[in-house]
């Protein structure tokens, strides 16, 4: 193979190398750039490290933060819900495909018309509240919305709902890809659903389970946004009990017009992010390796 043929495949290539290069990677050089400026129009003066000390010590900087990491306590149950419901549509329960269709639904949605459709449920005289009622539970039968204290589960709850989708989709192809005469003979030597699922299924997608893992990790992390400004009435509301990162960003850089604040936490979002997911690989590795 001549030096030419083997660069035949990369110049195929580099026209979209080259496209997404401009579009992902100028932005970032730029939110780089201006993190370390007092932007007021397109440009501004160099001030070193202000914007992150600016950042650093200002509490709801820190209180979005902390909304962050409690959103990822839904990973486990994102995990577990996903895993236990796509066992069940693969061993074809009854009713199995209007299941899968009911399930599918809310992820093919967007975020805003799920959060629409939730935040109505959820209001104090809504449909929730009101079954609450009806079943004499009305000491349950909380201002999910409009409480600062339960306001954050609630959008926890809907991010739990819809994201799980996404792994119900990845657990069961992987599912469909198992070799069933094993599973089937488990069951003929006498090993009952939680057994098979422990012993057998959950080995074989341990692969695609840390797969979905990091994308959840980063949806806690920097893809919530559509989530708490719809909920939260686009000011991460009741008070800042749903304010997540994101929307720190976007209130400093669309409320307040403070372009350098906006980059500076920009960046401290996606080193932090990327630390976290480095991490998990490296774990993963190390797993892989005893």
């Amino acid at each position: 193979m001549t030096p030419t043929s083997r660069l035949t495949p990369y110049l195929y290539v580099l026209p979209l190398v080259a496209l997404l290069a401009f579009v992902f990677g100028y932005p970032l050089v730029r939110i780089f750039e201006f993190s370390f400026k007092m932007v007021r129009g397109i440009d501004g003066p160099w001030i070193g490290l202000r914007n992150y000390e600016l950042i650093l010590s200002h509490p709801l900087f820190w209180e979005s933060v902390l909304h962050n990491l409690q959103l990822l306590l839904a990973i486990p149950v994102m995990v577990g819900v996903s895993l236990i419901i796509s066992v069940l549509l693969f061993e074809r329960v009854a009713g199995w495909k209007i299941y899968r269709i009911i399930i599918f639904v809310p992820f093919i949605l967007a975020i805003p018309i799920v959060a629409v459709v939730m935040k109505r449920m959820f209001q104090f005289s809504g449909p929730v509240n009101e079954v609450l009622r009806w079943l004499s539970l009305d000491f349950m039968a909380l201002d999910w919305i409009g409480s600062s204290d339960v306001a954050l589960w609630t959008v926890m709850v809907l991010i739990i709902w819809r994201e799980s989708a996404l792994g119900i989709i990845l657990f069961l192809a992987r599912l469909l890809s198992l070799d069933e005469s094993i599973i089937e003979s488990a069951k003929i030597e006498g090993a009952n659903w939680w057994q098979r699922l422990w012993h057998i299924i959950l080995p074989q997608m341990r692969g695609v389970i840390e797969f979905f893992v990091v994308i959840s990790v980063i949806t806690m992390l920097a893809a919530v946004f559509a989530y708490v400004y719809v909920m939260g009435g686009g000011r991460g509301g009741p008070g800042t009990s749903t304010e997540v990162v994101e929307l720190y960003i976007f209130n400093a850089l669309i409320r307040s017009s403070l372009p350098g604040i906006a980059s500076a936490a920009s960046v401290l979002l996606f080193l932090v992010t990327g630390v976290l997911i480095f991490l998990l690989f490296r774990v993963r590795r190390r797993t892989e390796e005893a």
